[in-house]
């Protein structure tokens, strides 16, 4: 796309796509991430997820604690570590990933993330309509029916695609003030919480296992994971002197002050109500355990921050399906997601019988998927420190990041290695690995095994860089004293 006179990023709509932004449009501020990954976590089914810690993996509220602190650090500080490729690169995490895997081994991987990320935003998608039927519910008496179910998720669906395709101003404006309202209500619903709760009965929960607090610890940092590869994406408008360290901290503190007390609240209210885990519906039970005047602001306020997550994803979506060879306008490329996950999404709502068992399935599976990847790009950016914007772009044999036949030989075998052993050590309803028996399965680290696999092996493989700018055309900008420089 030509340069126009006005840098892009200031526009209403983004109309940037794969190609590397300019110097000169990098506006971005590292601060305007922190605001960025709490609405990547405003979602009521971390408190879902935070009881089934309790009821499931029968952990105690100490337990709970350290594992609503361990999986954003683990996860979230991965997600930040992977962005800093994208103020190098100036472009999409998908799109630099063909650095790594070459033009054409980059569709594996590419695809892989695009089809996972399907079943992220019905996942978000279902969980917003059901919160839309709740506010109905507790407003004006309307109960469920299949018919309200599809309105409910055209109107959910549709808001999304709206708000994805506007592109990233209108995300970071809308995740700013989404964390000032679901903050101060997200206090109120905690204040209330302290009053009404029998503290000796949360307290005098037995502690669990040791295994089913690590398993727990990669469960709730699965949904983080899934967010690596669009890491980059968020800070690409970032200039080349950004601080890789606030980058990171922004990232994870971000995430963190959401799925903390989230997760401990979700926990709390298990002790009262254990069957909240269970439910077919992971939203309803807030209209039973708080009165209506703060339910139903608190959820309306949550549904913003549900259409903002499921935006986020469609916007890195919509990159990933631009690397895949889809020719399309991001924005149109969005929209073959938006029918995907209105599809599956009255799926999961009329035939499956149980919501909770579903997610954490996906969960699991999702993290082996995303954790393949994470292990070989973050390798490779522990050496990379440019990207050669036109070889990125150029999907023919004349491309510098074209390799042998348009693969990476190397990452393509660690990837491919590092995902059949992840597949070994998973368990989930569906389908069970011949190693999920042992240690590694047992703790829920199959994801993990994913990752160190996946790293040590692309490292030990002897490879060449291609396609990186000469000297002279590099910009000599070092930086900062603080940063983070790998």
């Amino acid at each position: 796309m030509p340069e126009t006179s006005a840098p892009e990023s200031e526009g209403a709509i983004e109309t940037r796509g794969l190609e590397p932004v300019p110097d000169s449009e990098r506006s971005g501020r590292v601060r305007e991430l922190f605001p960025t990954w709490v609405a990547a976590n405003i979602s009521v089914l971390l408190l879902t997820m935070g009881a089934g810690l309790v009821v499931f993996n029968r952990l105690n509220i100490w337990q709970v604690l350290v594992v609503a602190v361990a999986a954003p650090v683990v996860s979230y500080g991965l997600t930040g570590l992977i962005s800093i490729a994208g103020k190098r690169g100036g472009s999409p995490g998908m799109a630099l990933s063909r650095a790594v895997f070459g033009q054409r081994g980059n569709l594996f991987p590419g695809s892989l993330i695009w089809v996972a990320r399907w079943g992220w935003e019905t996942i978000n998608a279902v969980t917003g309509a059901y919160a839309v039927l709740t506010v109905l519910d507790l407003l004006f008496g309307v109960k469920s029916s299949t018919t309200l179910i599809v309105v409910t998720l055209l109107l959910f669906v549709g808001c999304t695609f709206l708000v994805s395709g506007l592109g990233i101003n209108a995300l970071r404006r809308c995740s700013t003030w989404s964390t000032y309202l679901f903050g101060a209500f997200s206090v109120l619903v905690l204040v209330y919480l302290i009053a009404g709760t029998d503290w000796s009965a949360v307290f005098a929960k037995p502690a669990g296992s040791t295994a089913m607090m690590i398993a727990g610890i990669g469960t709730i940092a699965a949904g983080g994971i899934s967010w690596v590869p669009s890491g980059p994406d968020f800070t690409r408008y970032l200039p080349r002197t950004a601080s890789g360290r606030g980058m990171v901290a922004a990232t994870v503190g971000g995430a963190g002050v959401v799925v903390l007390p989230m997760v401990l609240m979700g926990a709390v209210m298990a002790v009262s109500t254990p069957d909240l885990a269970s439910a077919k519906d992971p939203v309803s039970f807030i209209g039973e355990l708080l009165p209506s005047w703060i339910a139903v602001p608190y959820l309306l306020i949550a549904l913003i921050g549900m259409l903002l997550i499921n935006s986020m994803s469609m916007y890195s979506a919509g990159f990933t399906a631009q690397t895949l060879g889809i020719n399309v306008p991001r924005a149109w490329a969005v929209s073959v997601n938006a029918i995907i996950s209105l599809v599956f999404g009255f799926l999961l709502m009329v035939v499956a019988t149980s919501f909770f068992g579903s997610f954490i399935s996906f969960l699991t599976l999702l993290a082996v998927a995303f954790s393949a990847w994470i292990g070989v790009f973050g390798v490779d950016m522990l050496s990379r420190r440019t990207y050669d914007g036109e070889a990125l772009m150029d999907t023919t044999r004349t491309s510098g990041y074209w390799y042998r036949g348009g693969f990476a030989w190397q990452a393509m075998t660690a990837w491919g290695v590092a995902l059949v052993t992840g597949l070994l050590f998973t368990k989930v309803d569906w389908f069970t690995g011949p190693l999920a028996g042992s240690w590694i399965g047992r703790n829920g680290l199959g994801w993990a095994a994913t990752v160190v696999v996946a790293a040590l092996l692309y490292a030990a493989l002897p490879r060449t860089k291609a396609g990186e700018p000469a000297p002279a055309e590099t910009e000599k900008v070092p930086e900062p004293a603080g940063s983070l420089s790998i």
